[in-house]
Formats: structure tokens, sequence, C-alpha cells
């Protein structure tokens, strides 16, 4: 199979490289030379080729749990880039101005614990010269199977090549440059992926440079599949963080060791009983109740309710007239969807107001481990009443937006973040009984949502809520990994949420 070339510029570039070989090989006219002419051998090639960016951009998020490994020498550009796959050897036909070209290197992919796992070798990119405007690059295909055997597609074409616009460019050394190229997924590339993406659907463009070899041209032979390499070197940074010791934490004199269930502790500096209200991001429970099809589940004392959760009281030194505050809250959140390995819990949170401005702060546990102290979110007091009403000062709806260590809670493996820094979540409230003799008023709305009963929390089920929070939730990733994840056997089926919109392919 080779690349095809429009015949006048096709010879061009051959003329220009046979001028690589030495003036003599132009001693023949140029047509006599095109016709009669061995193939020419070609060195040094490489193919830069993505596959596919939202199939990288998906490996990167956090509930795939992603990784990709290089062998045999194959390269990828930073920032989940495309790969290069190296040492192409081939030949250019004269007459034809088709070529053939195998490189080495290969590709895992990895993702759900092991339930997707592709493997790419022997990469092959031919075309088919002045016959056809067309080519095609093959590849060695081991898949895992939704029944857990494997199976083997050696020399599939996963992509076919549209050259018709494609025009040879001068590259370092005298090498031809077909930049590029237009790809797209065959039927036996569809089925490598298991279906995941169709026929026909755009894959990245590939760009293959080639040099004129030296010495007599031979026919190159036919390459014979080798196995499938085995992975040495991975490209997303695993080492997890050590989890922090729980029982080295530093708490204040008046803070339990576990949890409480039951009545709060009573802070002794005015502070009688307090609550704090607030849904963490009404786009992520969406995602994780409705789209993956998990749970939000509340614990240690936290409750669902009043548009938000709440957190029970645990202890807080309160001084109004100065605008500052220090409380604490027990009670936990976990986020769970088994089929994108989503496992995320925030609790022991924490409220830290000084006159403006303010944080709150978190343990939060992920796949790496608990991380304690969290400097999860910058909370602005600019409009915080802290006037007492019946006893109660109420700081509602206190606007938050996530910090750096908060948005590095939801990173993916290779540290792609899944919200960005400075982000707006949802709104924090805080209440403090400051009269003995006073109650806690009912639970204020603090979410961008509703909060749901069962331990779940996901807005109407409509799907309106990810639509309209489409600016900070990679929506096209999203949708996609749930795809993948369904045709890798977790068995999530997701809808597309946007109306005449195809996000992912």
């Amino acid at each position: 199979m080779a690349t095809p070339l429009r015949r006048p510029l096709a010879l061009a570039a051959a003329v220009a490289t046979v001028a690589a070989l030495g003036a003599g090989a132009l001693a023949l006219p140029a047509v006599a030379a095109e016709q009669a002419a061995p193939p020419m051998p070609l060195k040094d090639g490489t193919l830069d080729w993505g596959i596919k960016q939202s199939f990288r951009d998906y490996l990167a998020m956090p509930f795939a749990h992603g990784k990709t490994t290089l062998s045999g020498g194959a390269k990828q550009a930073a920032n989940h880039g495309v790969f290069t796959f190296v040492e192409g050897t081939g030949t250019y036909d004269m007459g034809s101005h088709a070529t053939a070209n195998s490189f080495k290197g290969g590709i895992r992919f990895e993702a759900h614990e092991g339930a997707l796992d592709i493997r790419i070798s022997d990469v092959k990119l031919s075309t088919q010269g002045t016959a056809a405007p067309t080519g095609a690059i093959t590849a060695d295909v081991v898949t895992k199977e939704k029944d857990g055997s494997v199976s083997t597609r050696n020399d599939i074409d996963l992509a076919v090549l549209d050259m018709s616009a494609v025009r040879p460019g001068q590259g370092a050394g005298g090498a031809m440059v077909f930049k590029d190229i237009p790809a797209k997924l065959t039927k036996a590339g569809s089925d490598a992926f298991a279906g995941f993406y169709k026929e026909g659907v755009a894959l990245d463009p590939a760009t293959l440079t080639v040099t004129a070899g030296g010495g007599k041209p031979t026919p190159t032979p036919t390459p014979t599949p080798t196995p499938t390499p085995t992975p040495t070197k991975t490209t997303t940074p695993p080492p997890s963080p050590k989890p922090t010791p729980t029982a080295t934490k530093t708490t204040t004199p008046t803070k339990p060791t576990a949890q409480p269930t039951g009545q709060p502790t009573k802070a002794p500096a005015g502070v009688f009983d307090g609550r704090l209200s607030w849904g963490v991001k009404a786009s992520w429970r969406t995602y994780v109740a409705e789209t993956c099809g998990g749970t939000v589940a509340p614990g240690g004392g936290a409750k669902a309710g009043g548009g938000a959760y709440t957190f029970p009281y645990r202890t807080a030194d309160v001084a109004a007239g100065a605008r500052k505050a220090d409380a604490a809250f027990g009670g936990t959140l976990k986020f769970s969807c088994a089929a994108h390995g989503i496992d995320w819990t925030i609790g022991d949170v924490k409220v830290k107001a000084n006159g403006t401005k303010g944080t709150l702060v978190a343990d939060v546990t992920t796949a790496k481990g608990t991380t304690n102290d969290v400097v999860f979110a910058d909370l602005d007091l600019t409009k915080a009443d802290w006037t007492a009403k019946n006893g109660v000062v109420t700081l509602s709806a206190l606007p938050a937006k996530l910090t750096t260590a908060g948005a590095a809670t939801f990173a993916g493996p290779g540290g792609q973040a899944f919200y960005k820094p400075g982000t707006a979540i949802d709104p924090v409230t805080v209440s403090f009984t400051v009269d003995k003799n006073a109650g806690l008023p009912a639970a204020a709305p603090g979410a961008e949502g509703q909060a749901g009963g069962a331990g779940t929390v996901g807005g109407t089920g409509s799907g309106a809520e990810l639509a309209s929070t489409g600016a900070d939730t990679p929506a096209g990733p999203l949708l996609a990994a749930a795809a993948l994840a369904a045709a890798a056997g977790a068995g999530v089926i997701i809808a597309v949420r946007r109306r005449g919109e195809r996000i992912g392919a």
C-alpha cells in the first residue's frame, strides 16, 4: 500500500530524492528514469500520529485510571501529545510513486483496572501513488475482550488516508515530508477499539518523513509481524503519593480523635452549635450520580438536605466584631463510580475567615491516597453579614473557588486537572449559635443544584444542570470516557446531554 501522489508533484519529489543519491542518477532522461528505475530504498523514516486526541485525553481523566506505555523506541510529545514511530524503512516506486514504510515502536493503552487493554505495534504506512489518492496505516493490535480473553489482529488497516490534497515538502537533510495527512478509522480499526469509535470517524492527521537510502536500491522484503513488545516505558508518572498517616495529624485541643456521629462538641468561645452547608460542585455530583451511574454518599453525620449537604458542628472560635472565624465540622462525602474508577472522599472540613477573605480546608482521599488539610477553596466574605440574628450568625452563600491544591485532588494519572484552579464551585454557608437558647435555622440552599434522597445528589435528572456548567466541565472527554467504559465491558451507557451535538467523536 502506498501514499497517493499526483504524478507531476510526485515525480518532482522523486527527482529531488534521486538527487540525494548522487548526480550520476540524473544522467537518464526523467521519464526514462521514472519508467526504468527499480524501487528506491528509504531510511530514517518517522511517523508522527496521535491516533485520536479525545482518546488520549480520556486516559488522563481521574476516573479512567489510564496509563500509556511506550516500547521499541516509540515516543510521545509532552502533555499527552502525539506519538512518534521511529527508524522507518521502506521503498519509493519510481514508476507508480507508491511508498511502503515500516516503523519501530509500540504503544499500550490501559484503563479501568485492566478492563481496557489495547496494544499497537508493527506500524506501517503505505500509499497507492498515482493509482489512487489514498493510503493506509496498518498495525498489529492486541486487545482484551469483554469476556477477558485476548484477541490478536495482525496487519489490520487501522486508518485510511486521503492523499488528494497532500503535497510533499522538504525536510532536514533532504528528507521528504508529507504533513498532516487526513486519516479516518476503518471497520477493522473500529473493531479493534471494541466499537467505541465508529468506522469513518476522523482520527488525528499523520505526518510521514522519509529520507532516500544510499547504495543499490533493493526491494523491501515483506515484514514479518513481530510479537507485541513488552512495555518498558510509562508515559504517565505513577508513583502514588504516600497517604499522610492519620495518626500524626495535628488537631486542636477540643477536636475529638474520631468524627462524632451523635451530639456535636460545643466550643467554649461563645459558640454553642453550628452547621456547614455545601454541595462541593453541582456538575461533579451530576456527573458521578447521573452520567456515570454512581453514588454520592454522606457519612459521619453529614446529611443531604436544603439544596446541599450539611456537615455537623465540631468546634469553633468566632469573633463577629472582628470578622474572624476558625471552625471545624464533621462528616464526609464519598463520591463513587466503579465503572470509571471514581473513589473520591472529602471530610474534616474547616472554614477559616479573616475580614473579607477566607479558606475552606479539608481532608481528601483519592485513588492516590489521603491528603490531610488541603486548602481546597478560597472564600469571598466581602458581602458576609456577621450580625447575630435571633442568636445566630450566618455567613450565607459565600462564593468559593478552587485553589491549585484543591484542583489537584481532581487530577488524572498524568497530572491533567479535571477542574482548573480558580473554577467556581458551590457556595458555602456556615451558621453559628452564639446564644445557648438559640436554635439553628433550616438548612439554607448552598449549592448549584438540588440534593436528592437515598444518599445521592444529581439535580432534576433532566441533564440541564450538566449542560449549563459546560464552561468548566470537560464534557467531551467525560462522555467519551463513558462510552469507552461501556465498550470495555463496564456496562455503562451514557446519553449525550447536548442536543444535536456528538461529543468526543
